[in-house]
């Protein structure tokens, strides 16, 4: 704290981070995964910026990660329904 100011502390998206890489999309969960840790580790030194756009990257990713494995799930049950005997 200086001059009686808190600092901001930016979310780190971790939970988030771990949900995307075990149910949605491995790759960009990763990803969003070591941004996470990132903007934590700034948050803990007091790194307020790069706090910031480590988790504005981290919840890009999420965002992205969470569409494709959307997008994925609907692909494969249209493929699935079209493709099952009747």
């Amino acid at each position: 704290m200086e001059g009686g100011r808190a600092a901001a502390v930016a979310p780190s998206y971790i939970g988030l981070s771990i949900f995307n890489l075990l149910c949605c999309c491995l790759p960009l969960g990763i990803a969003a995964l070591i941004y996470s840790c990132k903007a934590q580790e700034a948050n803990s030194l007091g790194q307020t910026s790069l706090a910031q756009d480590a988790s504005r990257t981290a919840k890009i990713l999420n965002i992205v990660g969470i569409v494709c494995g959307i997008l994925l799930i609907i692909i494969f049950i249209a493929v699935n329904a079209s493709s099952s005997p009747q």
